[in-house]
């Protein structure tokens, strides 16, 4: 359900060695930078940055590091208040000499990689997936390979597919998901292991399930469970495009940003995976709308499920993520209960609120 947007389709060159680096004693396998001073901030690049993640994951990492040691990137012409927040600049992944200059100049520690095509979107356009998906995936990794990069990938529950256990959903087992976006996530996963096993590159990777936040939804599977919300208070009426019993693994973003902020601040023998599963609580269409109904009290929801509903069919019910809990002592904060009172919340006054203010303000003026 992450909304987040898209590269640019220009070929990205592979990454090339010059004579001049050969004789400096440079190769493909070794590092071309060197490893980041301990006793400063990690500088962090976030690429995919204007989506649902990306803002709000700079915002935590700046409250933690510092604003200018956390930039954000995008090929989107930011927002006013994107641009009031801290460092912003262009930066497309299919560009891999772009790429390289950025972490150069910036001096860059961290990468946390969030572009991507969502399941729904990339079906409508599995080329651009695959170049946005994959080829962008390969930049990234290369790129934290030569110069020592921690790289934070996210994956997604929809790296499984229907031959995967549904309940529970072990850290471990057979994938075969039948999505572009759920295939591109498993090579993710599998580069990145292969490059932490080869070369010692400090990859990472969460599993994230559907991430429920205020931002409008932006063409995930899961993003009912936004959409709702915004259709509930608005005109107390949704058109659900799942079944009312289609059981999924959710979280509310502020855990699912705690959760990238622990595990990339987790030290290395800490971690026995490189992937982990994470969530928070898994629950139905039917058991959102009952609660919500409690703010809507007159709330109507029909169901009319669509092409979506075969994708969900084969995703996790539930998600183990008892080797996160293990590992690195991860652990949720918010249930169903809470997270509807704050979405509702949210909502309300970010969006609605806003909306009534911007439309009283148009009448007086007419």
């Amino acid at each position: 359900m992450l909304r987040k947007c898209l590269a640019s389709v220009a070929l990205a060159p592979l990454p090339r060695i010059t004579p001049a680096a050969q004789l400096a004693g440079l190769s493909p396998n070794r590092g071309m930078h060197q490893a980041p001073d301990k006793s400063r901030p990690p500088k962090v690049l976030i690429t995919g940055g204007l989506g649902q993640l990306g803002i709000e994951c700079a915002k935590l990492l700046r409250s933690q590091y510092g604003n200018e040691n956390v930039i954000l990137s995008d090929i989107i012409k930011p927002s006013q208040a994107v641009l009031d927040n801290g460092p912003y600049i262009f930066a497309d992944i299919l560009d891999f000499k772009g790429l390289q200059k950025i972490v150069v100049n910036h001096r860059i520690d961290w990468l946390i990689h969030f572009s991507a095509l969502l399941s729904a979107v990339g079906e409508q356009n599995v080329p651009l997936a695959v170049r946005v998906n994959i080829e962008g995936v390969h930049n990234v990794i290369e790129l934290a390979k030569q110069y020592k990069l921690r790289i934070f990938v996210p994956s997604t529950i929809g790296a499984f597919g229907p031959d995967s256990p549904r309940n529970p959903t072990p850290n471990v087992t057979i994938q075969r998901p039948r999505t572009i976006y759920g295939v591109s996530k498993v090579h993710a996963e599998l580069i990145g292991e292969y490059y932490y096993h080869k070369f010692g590159l400090d990859f990472r990777c969460l599993r994230f399930p559907g991430v429920i936040s205020s931002d409008p939804p932006g063409g995930g599977t899961t993003d009912y469970a936004v959409a709702v919300f915004h259709e509930a208070l608005r005109y107390g009426k949704y058109t659900c495009y799942l079944r009312p019993d289609t059981r999924l693994p959710m979280m509310y973003i502020e855990d699912c940003l705690r959760a990238l902020l622990e595990f990339m601040r987790a030290p290395n023998e800490q971690l026995k995976r490189r992937v982990y599963n994470v969530t928070a609580m898994s629950f139905t269409p039917e058991e959102l709308v009952d609660r919500l109904s409690k703010h809507v009290p007159n709330l109507h929801v029909t169901y009319k499920p669509d092409s979506r509903q075969s994708i969900a069919d084969s995703w996790p019910e539930v998600f183990d993520d008892s080797e996160a809990r293990r590992d690195w002592q991860w652990q949720h904060k918010y249930d169903l209960g809470n997270l509807v009172d704050f979405m509702v919340k949210d909502v309300q006054e970010n969006y609605i609120d806003v909306e009534n203010r911007q439309q009283q303000q148009q009448l007086l003026k007419i």
